[in-house]
């Protein structure tokens, strides 16, 4: 099943010259920094007491190391950064000619701000104190009578990025690992350390923008380009990681040499273009327009639901109108205000969802798979492959057709291809990652195999006999995986000689966009088959819940009622245009009609049959014939160009089917009563939440996080909104319940809520997420 989310970007063009630096003021910049460490009461740097940092002085010059014990990256705790704070300021007032900053780390020089420790912040004045405090700290940075040189390698993100962007000079390790971002929108908050302000004046407004407003990392290479990095450094070859961090910092320490000395000038002077734009944004009309513009933008992609890119604009532009101090004034007002939001809540939420999430619950597996060969070179199948192949598992793709396997292994290369047309892959690499997949019309070399992944037809019986076909070319130990999305793992490993071995993994089409994977497990599966599934997913870069066993599992379970209350709707006259609007305007990322469109029919139908048998009076509602018969009359949805909409290739506009909405009004359903657009939203919205909701109570998911993750990655839930269970948290179980009965009333019995959601609603104290 899909649910694809706009990859739109909202992109605008011009910049901002950088700010000048003087030099007047250093000697009084020296005696603040002695002023610190006297009412500091700061130990002397040759001392060990700090934690995460390590303090050397080698030819002159200060190298400052980042390193937090016991963990694979550095991130900004408050322990780190006192630590850091007090290392540079004594750095920068004792006799050194120079600082370096370097992380000892070779994947990650800083990953950003502790979540813990924004969490502990529980009112928007703590968060603008934390905010102050540091801003504070990085103007005496920017200021620094001592050059100071960031030696980059790895990952360099949030308050990362923002501590390097008020250091002097930046150098970086040209390789896959160094990356750039400020991904704090992601967490439904802005930059609050001057990012908002430094980074539109040393790179264009396009891509600072761009940054802020999408959260997109930049690698070593482009950030060059753009003139965020001063200087590149080439690795040394794969393996020789640490010899590479050797050099970096060897170059690092002569750069700050030369800087000191004056051998080296500072030069960021831009093209012409770029030097030209930078006057324009001057003028007054000029710059209205290019905000206006990206205001727009940002509403047309996100409908206002979404703060925190409104607020980056709104504080970028009163940096370029009034100058750094108030941009950052505002900044910092602008990060306590969304901290406090229901929205930024939400999204820390997905940020545990997700972390609970790329952690196999099940330990390492005692055999690690190593290779991996899926059963049909379909849409999903090759996608499985895809995913596969780039991580370097050696990868068997099976069909009963050269024509089935001559479009699986296209679709193959024209995802590679396409990685390669983005830079994001190199030619060779592809060519090394294609070595890794074998395309075969039998079962040779399956005794090799270490996980069995099918993709075969949705259909019990084909699945049966595919399984008891491999089980006669496979070793005893070999993991057997399904990829469904309604058929019971159970009814399908009831004729496996080892049932132990079989698995559910339920792909999201497109595969190698949707992060979701849904790992499906029966009473009979081992221990060791549910920890290989699970790193399997995880290696190919999968956010994995695992799910018990029945119908429909979880993905399924929540979103056939959904299914059925769309068709609902557009029965009693609300039309595809229409209910797209409406879905889209509470926050679903795709419109519903569209989503239909989207799944497939064909799937839709499929689905609504089989368990309409096990949950008859839950999954009423909407008439099943308007999907039979949409199937019979050729309108599949999108991958046919025909489904509630026409699709005309080239064309991004699509238009409603008109013999469609005949089909529609053949089953037109009166309406109780008229509804408004908040009525029509909610019948959906508390189908979904009273699905989810009895899932945990039946079992069927482990805990709320897992649910909340699947929802939103896998099934489209608004995302600002956190999942069905922090969305009852927020919204309230008890009114959750009051549109239940109200539905049930005026449309029957599958608005019935469950009674985990009655208990909620009934106990105010009850919640399904903890709150610190």
């Amino acid at each position: 099943m899909s649910s694809k989310l706009s990859e739109e970007n909202p992109l605008l063009y011009t910049s901002l010259g950088l700010l000048s630096q003087t030099s007047a003021n250093s000697s009084l910049l020296v005696n603040n920094f002695l002023d610190y460490n006297r009412w500091s009461n700061v130990q002397s740097i040759s001392t060990s007491h700090r934690k995460h940092v390590k303090y050397e002085i080698k030819d002159g010059i200060g190298v400052v190391k980042i390193d937090s014990p016991n963990a694979r990256v550095n991130s900004l705790s408050q322990e780190m950064i006192d630590n850091i704070e007090s290392t540079l300021y004594e750095a920068m007032a004792s006799s050194v000619d120079g600082i370096v900053i370097i992380s000892a780390k070779t994947d990650c020089f800083l990953a950003g701000a502790d979540i813990k420790m924004l969490e502990n912040c529980k009112s928007a004045q703590e968060f603008e104190e934390l905010s102050r405090n540091e801003n504070r700290f990085l103007n005496d940075l920017a200021n620094s009578p001592k050059p100071i040189v960031a030696a980059i390698m790895g990952t360099c993100l949030g308050g990362g990025l923002e501590l390097v962007l008020a250091i002097q000079y930046r150098i970086a390790v040209n390789d896959k690992k160094t990356n750039f971002g400020l991904p704090e929108v992601m967490l439904g908050i802005i930059p609050g350390t001057g990012g908002t302000q430094r980074l539109p004046q040393l790179i264009n407004l396009t891509e600072s923008l761009s940054m802020m407003l999408t959260g997109k990392m930049v690698k070593a290479d482009n950030a060059y380009k753009l003139g965020l990095v001063d200087q590149l450094v080439m690795p040394l070859s794969s393996g020789l990681e640490v010899k590479t961090l050797e050099y970096l910092e060897e170059v690092a320490i002569e750069t700050a040499k030369q800087l000191a000395s004056g051998k080296l000038k500072i030069n960021r002077k831009r093209p012409l273009n770029e030097r030209i734009l930078r006057k324009a944004i001057g003028i007054k009309f000029i710059r209205n327009k290019i905000f206006d513009k990206a205001r727009g933008r940002v509403m047309k992609l996100t409908n206002g639901l979404y703060p925190a890119p409104l607020k980056i604009l709104e504080v970028v532009k009163t940096g370029l109108e009034k100058g750094q101090p108030y941009g950052t004034e505002a900044e910092i007002k602008g990060i306590g205000e969304l901290s406090q939001t229901t929205h930024s809540k939400a999204f820390f939420g997905l940020f545990h969802g997700q972390t609970l999430c790329k952690k196999n619950k099940f330990g390492k597996p005692a055999k690690e798979p190593k290779t991996v060969a899926i059963l049909g070179a379909g849409l999903i199948g090759a996608g499985i492959a895809l995913v596969s192949i780039v991580k370097d598992y050696q990868t068997i793709l099976k069909d009963i057709s050269i024509t089935g396997l001559s479009r699986g292994e296209n679709q193959i290369k024209s995802g590679l291809n396409t990685k390669v047309k983005k830079k994001r892959l190199t030619a060779n690499e592809r060519d090394v990652y294609m070595s890794n997949l074998m395309t075969t019309l039998d079962y040779k070399n399956f005794e090799n195999v270490d996980l069995v992944i099918e993709a075969v037809f949705e259909d019990l019986k084909i699945k049966q006999k595919v399984l008891q076909e491999v089980e006669q070319y496979i070793r005893d130990d070999c993991i057997f995986a399904i990829n469904t999305i309604v058929i019971p793992i159970g009814k399908i490993a009831a004729i496996s000689k080892r049932p132990e071995n079989v698995i559910g993994m339920h792909y999201f089409s497109p595969v190698h966009r949707m992060q979701l994977l849904e790992i499906i497990i029966t009473d009979k599966t081992s221990k060791e088959a549910s920890a290989a599934a699970v790193a399997v997913g995880l290696k190919q870069g999968k956010v994995a819940i695992v799910v018990k066993d029945g119908p429909g599992f979880y993905s399924t379970r929540c979103l056939a009622p959904v299914m059925c209350e769309v068709i609902r709707l557009m029965q009693e006259g609300v039309t595809p245009k229409q209910l797209d609007l409406l879905t889209r305007a509470y926050g679903f990322p795709v419109g519903a009609a569209t989503l239909v469109d989207e799944v497939g029919i064909d799937v839709a139908a499929y689905v609504a049959e089989d368990l309409w048998k096990v949950f008859a009076k839950r999954f009423a509602g909407s008439n099943i014939e308007v999907l039979r018969e949409m199937v019979a009359s050729g309108f599949t949805g999108q991958k046919v160009g025909k489904g509630f909409y026409v699709y005309t290739p080239g064309v991004k506009k699509k238009k409603m089917n008109k013999k469609a909405l005949e089909i529609l009004k053949k089953y037109y359903i009166s309406p109780k009563h008229k509804c408004t657009q908040e009525e029509y939203q909610m019948r959906i919205v508390v189908r979904f939440v009273n699905e989810a909701v009895l899932c945990l109570q039946e079992g069927i998911i482990d805990n709320p996080l897992e649910g909340d993750i699947g929802a939103v990655f896998g099934l489209g839930f608004p995302p600002f909104l956190g999942g069905p269970f922090r969305y009852t948290d927020t919204y309230g179980a008890g009114k959750i319940v009051d549109w239940l009965k109200k539905f049930t009333d005026d449309y029957g019995p599958q608005f019935k809520p469950c009674q985990l959601l009655i208990d909620h609603s009934t106990d105010p104290s009850k919640k399904f997420h903890i709150y610190k």
